[in-house]
């Protein structure tokens, strides 16, 4: 389907070529030891701007979604799940998720997902979350 996608910027570029290269990179602040998300040059939580970029699993759960009906013309037609996955390292993230039925018996909350990088382009590869094999 096409989308509107993403315009890396100078704070994003890390995880926007993580994701080009199949790897979730966060953020860790090398003081305080938080894990965020969104991507900045500073922590959120002491304001320190030692901050290391790091692979993260890519797994995490299921913690909240809504099932959109009525997508924009760009999204396609067939309804899609609008997801919040929490990482296992902490932060959470808005993604989609793919690879299930969309709807809510298959969408079930703390289901462990793992994540699935789709590309869009030769710069752009999105991190959708799919349920994770036991």
């Amino acid at each position: 389907m096409a989308r509107i996608l993403p315009e890396p910027t100078p704070e994003t570029r890390h995880f926007w070529d993580g994701c080009r290269d199949g790897e979730l990179r966060l953020q860790r602040c090398t003081e305080c030891k938080t894990t965020y998300f969104p991507p900045r040059a500073f922590c959120p939580s002491c304001a320190s701007r030692k901050v290391e970029v790091y692979a993260a699993s890519g797994r995490g759960v299921l913690w909240s979604y809504v099932i959109n009906h009525r997508p924009r013309p760009d999204m396609g037609t067939e309804p899609y799940a609008i997801a919040v996955v929490k990482l296992d390292e902490g932060p959470t993230l808005m993604t989609n998720i793919v690879g299930c039925p969309q709807t809510p018996e298959a969408l079930v909350l703390d289901m462990a997902v793992k994540v699935r990088f789709e590309k869009q382009t030769d710069d752009i590869s999105l991190p959708l979350f799919e349920p994770a094999q036991s």
